[in-house]
């Protein structure tokens, strides 16, 4: 297929799904499972922007409850993932560059979606977590194992999924927050939720938050147990615009926008070694949806500056994406024990990009996307087989498809069991930079491929109208071919050569208990990973075969327990790490680690003016953490954060 067909195609797409309507069932609950034994024929209602993990039938999806987001509203995402997942993270310091990868796969095999767009920076291929705040979103999942055929390229290892809601019933909300914490550094926070009519036929809900941090370092100590403690300054700014207009036949329309602003500096007392690293965002994105048609137009523009000594001459990266995509949904059988439901979209993306590494030079592609999403679903099976297509200036990524199941074995009022597995193909296109960057790159790059594989059981029990208890385990296999690779046998040129194959077990499991106005809970999580490069393409890879890939931890666990009594609550939240090899051939590696934080909170009234005050204590036992840069992380500090909350609700 053309480019130009599949451009046409999607604009076909568009104008001819306005006008068909469907009647629709209801829906399962957010795990995927239904939530009776027998499906309930409802009257017609608008589908409204289904998440992705909807048709990722047989995998493992975690969800963030509101209460965590709450807990982690003055932290970076990458402090919440770290201490609630398993996932493997790379931390160069507070502050700094943190990235995250799923199931023993790098940083870009990791996709991350905004409102269903990948905001990943497509130079690097990957997402700067610390520059992304918990508060700026409502929403949070995590896909594990690869999603490609219903996310697109990148998501080979998982996926994380961040959303903005509506919220109708919610007249007007105020938030303020102040945080004041250890080594000088502070954050401020305010914002603003409405919802109104307007006129007879239209509803407004709107979310305004602003938002900045201010992160000086200065710590009392240059190192801890002989490892450099790297000082840095950060500060962060930004603002986030969702805006809903809904129509009383069912229509609605919205516009989301988040603006952000990053400027990190290294050493900022020495003026010769200093480094400076801006980076600034811009990303709009218009949604209109009507009957079970779905139709986005975004817009992306990242800007990124770089320097040393008096940054007078930085290199300087600018990359834009115009992004749209239609959808459609249709339900092709609908029974009081069955439903089957298909929706079929396209996607069509224009990048530019220009930067000192590619020469200066201007470079543009464009990217399309064609896919069909099954999904069918009785009183015990829910199925799913999916299909994309991509289409890229240059490339032919392979078609991509992914099959999944899941069975309940037990349905009872109080307990469910059920048992799911996966297949998916995956794929990712090589980044900006591996293509273009001067002699280094290569255009001919292949993209990179493979095949994911899982299988799990859940369990849901309610033991009485007290005690709850979840449990999941879940094995994988995913093989990953033509993994690119800086060679530094060959002055760091970037090739197609590494064949890695990842396997390991997740367990996680979840326990809450309730008395009177007494609350409790825990949840635990552990993680088995091995991840090895299996292919020797030159004398130096004979020595890392089989060899866990660096900065991967083998051994990952979390815990977070709380007790809550009225409006008083205390958590603690642990997470321990093996040994991280910090060499490709294992020679090296950093101690493994573990953290553990407590987080006390309390809410009360100033006169009319609810208040939620908390108190934070990190790094409790004052352990060694050493970073990616093999400097020393900072020991045990702690912070106040304050948080005006009043609302009306109509």
């Amino acid at each position: 297929m053309k480019k130009q067909t599949l451009r046409w195609w999607v604009l076909g797409l568009f104008s001819g799904f306005i006008s068909s309507q469907d009647n629709c069932v209801a829906q399962a609950d957010s795990s995927g499972q239904a939530k009776k034994s027998s499906i309930v024929s409802l009257s017609a209602v608008t589908v409204r922007a289904i998440a992705p993990e909807r048709f990722l039938v047989g995998q493992k999806i975690q969800h963030i409850d509101s209460v965590t987001l709450r807990q982690f509203q003055f932290g970076s995402l990458i402090d919440l993932l770290s201490l609630n997942t398993p996932i493997a993270i790379k931390n160069y310091g507070p502050g700094q560059l943190a990235t995250v990868a799923f199931r023993g796969t790098s940083a870009n095999h990791t996709a991350v979606l905004w409102n269903g767009i990948n905001i990943n920076q497509p130079n690097l291929g990957l997402t700067d977590f610390s520059t992304l705040p918990v508060a700026g979103f409502d929403q949070l999942a995590l896909q594990y194992g690869s999603s490609a055929s219903v996310v697109g390229s990148g998501a080979v290892g998982g996926s994380i999924l961040l959303g903005s809601n509506a919220d109708w019933q919610r007249k007007f909300s105020v938030i303020l927050g102040q945080q004041f914490a250890s080594f000088h550094n502070n954050q401020t926070q305010a914002g603003v939720r409405y919802a109104t009519a307007l006129g007879q036929n239209w509803k407004l809900s709107g979310k305004t938050f602003a938002y900045r941090n201010k992160f000086n370092n200065r710590y009392p100590y240059t190192e801890r147990q002989r490892y450099f403690l790297e000082p840095s300054t950060t500060a962060q700014r930004g603002f986030v615009q969702d805006l809903y207009f809904l129509h009383k036949s069912g229509k609605q329309f919205s516009v989301n926008a988040w603006l952000s602003d990053n400027d990190l500096i290294i050493t900022p007392l020495d003026t010769i070694a200093r480094e400076r690293t801006r980076t600034q965002s811009a990303r709009l994105l218009a949604t209109y949806e009507v009957n079970r048609l779905t139709v986005r137009l975004g817009w992306i523009r990242d800007l990124l500056d770089y320097g040393k000594g008096n940054f007078d001459t930085p290199s300087h990266t600018e990359t834009e994406r115009l992004i749209s995509r239609a959808e459609r949904e249709f339900t092709l059988a609908s029974t009081p024990s069955r439903q089957l439901n298909l929706r079929v979209g396209g996607e069509w993306s224009h990048y530019r990009t220009r930067t000192d590494g590619y020469g200066g030079q201007l470079i543009q592609e464009d990217r399309e996307d064609i896919y069909a999403l099954m999904r069918f679903q009785t009183a015990r099976w829910l199925l799913s087989a999916n299909i994309r297509q991509a289409f890229v200036t240059r490339f032919n990524p392979p078609i991509t498809p992914s099959f999944g199941a899941e069975y309940q074995f037990i349905q009872r009022n109080h307990f469910t069991l059920t048992a799911k597995g996966s297949i998916s193909r995956n794929y990712r296109v090589p980044t900006l930079n591996e293509r273009y960057w001067i002699e280094l790159g290569d255009p001919n790059l292949k993209p990179e491929s493979g095949v994911n594989m899982e299988i799990g059981l859940a369990a849901k029990a309610t033991v009485s109208d007290n005690l709850a208890l979840t449990t999941e385990l879940t094995a994988y296999h995913n093989r990953v071919d033509n993994w690119t690779y800086w060679n530094p046998a060959k002055a760091y040129h970037v090739e197609n050569l590494q064949l890695v194959v990842a396997r390991g077990l997740e367990f996680n499991t979840g326990l809450n208990y309730t008395q009177n106005r007494w609350q409790t809970g825990i949840r635990l999580g552990y993680a088995y990973t091995r991840s090895s490069q299996e292919r020797v393409y030159d004398n130096y890879a004979q020595d890392v075969v089989g060899k866990q890939l660096p900065y991967v931890p083998i051994h990952t666990g979390t815990a977070n327990a709380w007790l809550q009594r009225g409006k008083t609550r205390l958590s603690v939240q642990a997470q321990a790490n093996s040994r991280r090899y910090s060499t490709a051939d294992n020679s090296q590696f950093l101690k493994g680690n573990t953290l553990v934080n407590l987080l006390l909170e309390h809410s009360t009234k100033l006169g009319p003016v609810p208040v939620r005050v908390q108190g934070n204590l990190n790094n409790l036992f004052n352990a060694l953490v050493v970073g990616v840069k093999q400097n020393a992380l900072p020991g045990r500090n702690g912070s106040i954060n304050l948080i005006v909350n009043f609302s009306s609700v109509n």
